[in-house]
């Protein structure tokens, strides 16, 4: 299939205008996409994107564009969507930017995502299960396994995938019925009046949520009564999350998390550095039995290979869009399973869910075949944008049965929220003029 065209657009929310996505690092976000199109000459167009919070948006669209001398006019060869990964990846001059990291590396995962979600449309069926019914061999061919060799060869990666195959249409059959566990971060954002973390924690309960999340990070005093008013709000058998959004120093996250043991908190996510590999083993022997979480923010499959080699994480956080897409994400899931460690994705931000819950399901039907303490992080936010978008019933996430990866936008979104002309931005009082704006 031939790419005729690749268009990247620069797509902003002002979720900060009621501080939803607010945390102890990033107190007023406006959750943004750097948006690509691949469109073809014939067939269904790709859509994917990379997440940021606002500022830098445009260098991330800047960074996509980069990549059309590789992509515009190429044949795409669907059944080999590993090749063209890390055709894009391992280009030397781009690659040069990063290496494997940063916002070319993030360009590189809204183009790659966009892909699968062409080759889901093609096939017929959402991406979770185009990559769910492919052989072993299929999913080892679509990893980068340069790096990874001393911590999970092809081989071992191949034994396990064959060893879930007799499970997998059993566990297809799980997912459309009963869909897959969520978690939900909506009543923890760190703006939020007291009133408002209560009432959204209990209506979390009331909606079938078993774990929520908090923000804290910002005073000891105030996390302290905030987690005490979210621990009455929601009682002693729903799991209760904190996350600082990678706010402190080793020993600040140790004796921080140890102050607020007493309202049983299950994981701390990102309490330091999310490159501090040794700090994060540290902090997780200084918190236990707290469980330490991380990874929205890692940069590649490297820093996962250390992070599970250091025994320095419980839980794994992949983000769909800030390493290299589907293909990375695959070799991540594969690590993790090899190393026993529960994947509980990162999906605060817009799109995110709609992406992430495709990863998820993949990983249930064909590399770990477990949802034991595993969950999707949920947020209320900015769903209504897309043509599929996801759907919570009961705490769990509805499993997506339309073709792609539930990544296109709406067009009304494209145009209104197009920054900086889009009416959105326009209409934002915030800004008298182009030339006053920060970005």
């Amino acid at each position: 299939m031939r790419i005729r065209a690749l268009e990247a657009h620069d797509i902003r929310f002002p979720t900060s205008r009621e501080l939803d996505g607010s945390d102890a690092m990033n107190p007023d976000p406006d959750y943004s996409a750097a948006y690509v199109v691949l469109r073809t000459d014939e067939g269904p167009d790709g859509h994917g994107f990379c997440f940021t919070i606002g500022r830098g948006n445009e260098v991330c669209v800047a960074a996509i564009r980069a990549f059309a001398p590789l992509v515009v006019g190429a044949e795409l060869d669907l059944a080999d969507l590993g090749e063209f990964s890390r055709r894009l990846v391992h280009d030397s001059q781009l690659r040069w930017l990063g290496p494997e990291k940063g916002a070319v590396h993030m360009a590189a995962a809204a183009i790659i995502n966009a892909a699968f979600d062409l080759a889901g449309k093609v096939a017929g069926v959402p991406v979770w299960r185009l990559l769910g019914e492919m052989a072993p061999e299929q999913i080892v061919d679509l990893a980068d396994w340069r790096y990874l060799t001393d911590a999970l060869t092809p081989s071992r990666a191949l034994e396990l995938l064959k060893d879930a195959v007799p499970g997998r249409a059993e566990r297809t059959a799980t997912l459309l019925g009963r869909g897959y566990p969520a978690y939900t971060t909506t009543p923890g954002w760190l703006g939020y009046s007291d009133g408002k973390l209560v009432r959204l924690a209990r209506e979390a309960v009331a909606d079938g949520f078993t774990q929520i999340k908090l923000k804290v990070g910002a005073d000891l005093e105030e996390d302290v009564r905030r987690l005490r008013l979210a621990r009455e709000a929601v009682g002693p058998d729903v799991r209760i999350a904190v996350d600082a959004n990678q706010r402190w120093d080793v020993a600040p996250a140790i004796a921080w998390v140890r102050a607020l043991q007493p309202f049983d908190p299950y994981w701390i996510e990102e309490p330091t550095s999310p490159d501090d590999v040794l700090g994060h083993a540290a902090i997780r022997r200084g918190v236990a039995p707290v469980k330490v979480a991380t990874g929205e923010h890692i940069a590649n499959r490297v820093l996962v290979k250390q992070m599970l080699q250091a025994e320095a994480i419980d839980v794994l956080q992949l983000d769909a869009c800030r390493v290299a897409g589907v293909t990375e994400n695959v070799a991540i899931l594969l690590l993790a399973a090899a190393y026993g460690v529960p994947v509980c994705p990162h999906a605060g931000g817009v799109g995110l869910c709609e992406v992430v819950q495709h990863l998820a399901m993949f990983d249930y039907v064909a590399v770990s075949g477990s949802t034991q303490d595993r969950v999707i992080e949920y947020v209320d936010h900015l769903h209504e944008h897309f043509l599929d978008p996801v759907r919570i019933v009961d705490g769990r996430y509805v499993t997506p049965t339309a073709p792609g990866m539930s990544t296109e936008m709406r067009a009304e979104t494209l145009a209104t929220h197009a920054h900086p002309d889009g009416e959105v931005w326009r209409n934002d009082d915030r800004w008298s003029s182009t030339e006053s704006r920060p970005w």
